[in-house]
């Protein structure tokens, strides 16, 4: 009788990936970091266990929506209190903030319980080409279109 293996959160090798957003949809590259991020593309994949490497993303600025989702998604939070609901488009957003619009798409892809918030950790975003990870060695990612 065979068993599953079972990753070891202590055993789990992790790297440094880097990855260029220039060109990208916004959906499709969320979808490739959160894999990333979760570990889903190595063999030792353990679903409850955080075997994901560290994503290190930049030019987020010139990510691309498709359609008129620029002009017409909303970015919705609200404060807790009556009439506290805040919107913003994403045209706005990715002006001021564009590192959000990324920040959030991948969010929304990885589990919704401490384990998610974990993996959200390893996940950093910048603007422009320049990035504080020069030491860890990033190694470049190669995103198939």
């Amino acid at each position: 009788m065979r068993t599953t293996y079972m990753a070891k959160p202590n055993a789990v090798e992790r790297k440094w990936l880097l990855i260029d957003a220039t060109g990208w949809r916004v959906g499709r590259l969320a979808t490739e970091i959160a894999k990333l991020l979760r570990g889903k593309h190595k063999p030792e994949f353990t679903p409850h266990v955080d075997t994901g490497d560290f994503v290190v993303v930049t030019n987020v600025e010139k990510v691309v929506f498709t359609g008129r989702k620029l002009q017409k998604k909303l970015y919705r939070r609200h404060s807790g209190y009556p009439g506290g609901l805040k919107e913003v488009r994403a045209v706005d957003l990715l002006k001021k903030h564009p590192e959000r619009v990324l920040y959030f798409a991948v969010r929304g892809m990885l589990p919704h319980t401490s384990l998610g918030r974990q993996q959200l950790t390893k996940l950093r975003l910048y603007v422009g080409p320049e990035h504080p990870h020069a030491a860890q060695k990033p190694e470049p990612y190669q995103l198939t279109k």
